[in-house]
């Protein structure tokens, strides 16, 4: 076993070697019960939930596969999602318990699994491992905001692992699975037509899909595409920081935001004869956000004189800084497998497949920035009173020699004079990974016994580099470039009070004008677009070997799946430290070995009552941009100092228990309650703090008691957690009452980690509640459901450590209508975020907000067709 996952964890190897003994002991003690209960059939792949019917035949499905599976794992079946208003897969996971999303702008765009940091969840698709590569590689968390839920068949939740399943995975692995042509015979065509609007600006929002499929006995194919756009307004307020007088900057932000869904699937099947089948499925998925920025900067602690505090402030001579952008944001992902499977009579059953994926995810945002000078910085006065809507109120600026003093009140502020220091800055972030996966598996049925093995080989290029700013033009020498000159005579159209008005700045002619500017710029060699400093850059490679051996025994009244997985990992990773003296190319290879232990259990106490019980073994590694070697390192201080990657960080391991109760209720309705812990070494934070080796060391000068300002590991960690599920058609109620429905989860959790010096942090994006509920109602044609989802607040980022910022709890109210016109037409209406949700960060507690933000209800009204 490796140095990574020894130290103080034979405590917990006695925790789950005494799961295991209790698995083991309670299998033997079922086993002998003289009422034996028939042992579950095998429930096979997730892809097998193929419905086309009702929301209660959605729902029976799932919960009969989550009945019979070797594992703790929550299913969502693809009909059940289109009955939602859920447009991506980040929406239609958060339907399942303990799942919480993370929005952008309103979007659902992460998961994250009890509570736990997103990084811990670990994303398959169709069994094939995937990684995140978002925001220039700083983290690892998948994109699910780039893969529309139309082109899904189901997917899979799975909190306990067993050993076929990756590693990469502390609290979860979801699966995502692909929809397969062979699993309804003939020719089958389906889609969907929806536009609608937004309340907020009044932009619109359209949607369409389509997926065609023919197969008979022995060929299939599927193809499918699908697309949505939706044009929407962003109120934003922001406090930069707070110091003793009360808020530094009032930010005043607006985005006009375009964004896109797209995504194409084809698949080929081939069923020579039963058992035998060979498939090639090709994905392709885009995220497309253009995004244009109006901003203004109230810099109130750069005030010539006056006074401030928490609640109100009468300032003299206040700069207003603008800053300006029509960016581009793109992810897309290029996922190609072939493979095949056979399945004898004899319970012989093998697969195999070969995956190339490659993601893009790519930043553009070419920011001008300018500022108020002189007499041009209003005066200010300004209500504090609610801190989330500062009311501001503006007036003249009188400057009399070196004497400024508040002059006659303003209607409104002149953007044009935003001119003085202008700049432009290129912002850029670009990751790509090239990923080649090879997988096998093979088991073999003797009776009550199966026997399984499998390996794993997946090879990945990382090349890309984190946040770049340092490619600026200053605009001064550009006098045909006016940042003043591109205000339009259109007012804002907010939600939000201020107390003083905007008008928009024609983003578009200034990013035309931009990129004429840098195309001449370039070509008289004074502007180059792929000056990144090295520091920034990054280019790793990754390979995991890994192998499984795991055996299920079946027995009357239940199951015991136990195994081992072995992963052999190895990294190179290269880059460049920028010294006074100049740079020096660094490299810090690393490998290790790690065994994974796994046990899963079930037991059928009665034929409606199930007991589990489980423990493993997972690990979660660093990010491409927080293990990076690249780094600026500055020697004319004392002591010196270093910021950028930290090539010494371990990944983080864990060991883990879960438990579950689960009742099956008649007509397919579930009543659960499930308990789970886990315990986590080298837990990842950021801080600043010596950096302990010679890893940076060059030319004699000795670094290693610079300060780094970096990721590192923390100590030791726990996240714990109880989660409540409910879901039931009400069948035993008179006509038309029985076509009530619910379905309802509840999330319990808890955890924090240590540090060498602090103890009891909390995890980033740990909400302590975690809410999802829905009553539909489902006869004579009609579905509607409506669905409520509540989160409390959570740590977002962490300042000093125990500090930093905090996301309120929000709650969203959606209703989704179907009619079915007739076996072939469904009409649909869906109303999105009706509690019209305000998303505010803030400092502290609630009164020193840092940032508050809506996006307003959104609506949406088509026709679903299926023949």
């Amino acid at each position: 076993m490796s140095t990574h996952c020894q130290g103080s964890m034979s405590g917990r190897v006695t925790i789950f070697a005494g799961a295991a003994l209790l698995a083991l002991a309670t299998a033997s003690a079922v086993h002998a019960q003289e009422a034996a209960i028939p042992a579950a059939e095998d429930a096979g792949d997730v892809n097998e939930i193929i419905v086309t019917g009702s929301i209660s035949e959605s729902q029976a499905a799932s919960i009969e596969l989550k009945r019979k599976a070797d594992n703790l794992v929550d299913i969502i079946a693809a009909d059940a999602v289109g009955r939602f208003a859920d447009q991506n897969s980040a929406a239609a996971l958060s339907r399942l318990p303990a799942v919480a999303v993370q929005r952008d702008q309103g979007q659902e765009r992460y998961i994250q699994v009890r509570g736990a940091p997103n990084r811990w969840t670990s994303v398959s698709i169709d069994g094939i491992p995937m990684i995140g590569v978002d925001e220039g590689g700083t983290t690892r968390a998948y994109r699910f905001d780039a893969v529309p839920a139309v082109l899904l068949s189901a997917m899979a939740v799975n909190k306990s692992l067993t050993s076929d399943l990756q590693a990469e995975a502390i609290v979860a692995n979801i699966d995502l699975r692909t929809y397969s042509p062979m699993e309804q015979k003939g020719f089958h065509l389906q889609g969907d037509l929806g536009y609608g609007f937004l309340e907020l600006g009044g932009k619109d929002q359209r949607q369409g899909s389509i997926r065609a499929s023919w197969s008979n006995d022995s060929f299939g194919v599927v193809l499918g595409a699908s697309h949505y756009r939706r044009k929407q307004l962003t109120d934003n307020r922001e406090v930069g920081a707070y110091d003793e007088n009360g808020p530094t900057v009032f930010d005043v932000r607006q985005y006009e935001v375009e964004r896109e869904n797209n995504g194409l699937f084809a698949a080929i099947e081939y069923e020579p004869q039963d058992g035998q089948r060979i498939y090639a499925r090709s994905i392709y998925t885009e995220f497309k956000d253009d995004e244009q920025r109006n901003q203004y900067v109230f810099r109130l602690s750069n005030a010539l004189s006056g006074t401030r505090t928490q609640d109100s402030g009468d300032l003299v001579g206040v700069p207003v800084r603008g800053s300006f952008n029509y960016g581009e944001y793109r992810t897309r992902n290029y996922i190609n497998t072939i493979g095949g499977e056979y399945e004898a009579d004899d319970g012989l059953k093998a697969s195999v497949n070969l995956n190339y994926t490659r993601t893009e995810n790519t930043t553009y945002l070419p920011m001008v920035q300018a500022s108020t000078s002189g007499a041009n910085s209003p005066s200010l006065t300004y209500d504090n009173s609610d801190p989330r809507f500062p009311i501001v109120s503006l007036y003249q600026t009188v400057i009399d020699g070196e004497t400024a003093s508040r002059g006659a009140a303003l209607a409104s502020f002149d953007q044009s004079t935003v001119t003085s220091g202008a700049l432009l800055l290129p912002l850029t972030q670009d990751t790509y990974s090239d990923s080649y996966t090879f997988k096998a598996d093979v088991s073999k049925t003797f009776d009550r016994l199966t026997l399984s093995g499998g390996l794993l080989y997946a090879d990945r290029d990382i090349t890309g580099f984190t946040f770049n700013q340092s490619n600026y033009v200053v605009l001064a020498y550009h006098p045909s470039f006016d940042p003043g000159g591109y205000v339009t005579d259109k007012a804002w159209d907010t939600g939000f009070p201020l107390g003083v008005n905007f008008n928009y700045i024609d983003n578009r002619a200034m990013r035309g004008d931009i990129d004429a500017l840098l195309a001449q710029l370039e070509a008289d060699g004074s502007y180059n677009p792929d000056a990144v400093p090295d520091e920034n850059r990054y280019k790793l490679n990754e390979r995991t070997l890994a192998g499984y051996v795991q055996g299920k025994l079946e027995f009357d009244g239940g199951q015991v799946v136990a195994g081992v997985r072995v992963e052999r990992f190895m990294l190179d990773n290269v880059g460049t430290a920028v010294t006074e003296a100049g740079n020096v190319p660094l490299s810090a290879p690393q490998s290790y070995t790690d065994f994974f232990p796994s046990i899963n259990a079930r037991f059928d106490l009665t034929n409606n009552l199930v007991f589990r019980i489980a423990g493993q073994r997972g690990i979660a590694r660093p990010s491409f941009g927080e293990i990076r070697v690249g780094s600026s390192i500055n020697d004319t201080v004392e002591p010196g100092t270093i910021s950028g990657g930290n090539p010494d960080l371990k990944p983080e391991y864990t060991w883990g228990l879960d438990a579950s109760l689960e009742y099956y209720l008649p007509g397919g309705g579930i009543a659960s309650i499930s308990a789970f812990h886990r315990w986590v070494d080298n837990v990842l934070y950021q801080n600043q703090q010596a950096v302990g080796t010679d890893l940076y060391d060059s030319d004699g000068v000795d670094r290693s008691a610079y300060l780094l300002t970096s990721t590192f590991n923390g100590t030791s960690g726990k996240l714990y957690g109880v989660e409540f599920n409910y879901q039931q058609q009400f069948s035993f109620l008179p006509s038309p009452l029985d076509g009530f429905g619910f379905q309802g989860n509840l999330a319990l959790l808890d955890g924090d980690f240590d540090t060498p010096t602090q103890k009891n942090i909390p995890f980033q994006g740990l909400s302590d509640t975690v809410l999802n509920t829905s009553l539909y109602y489902e006869k004579y044609g009609l579905s509607a459901r409506v669905s409520y989802q509540w989160r409390s607040d959570w740590l977002d980022t962490l300042g000093g450590l125990g500090s930093g910022e905090y996301r309120n709890g929000y709650d969203n109210l959606d209703v989704s209508v179907r009619y079915a016109v007739n076996d072939n037409l469904t009409l649909f209406a869906d109303a999105t975020n009706l509690t019209d949700a305000i998303y505010m960060a803030y400092q502290g507690d609630e009164s020193m907000p840092t940032e508050v933000e809506q996006v307003g209800r959104r609506y949406m009204f088509g026709v679903r067709f299926g023949f």
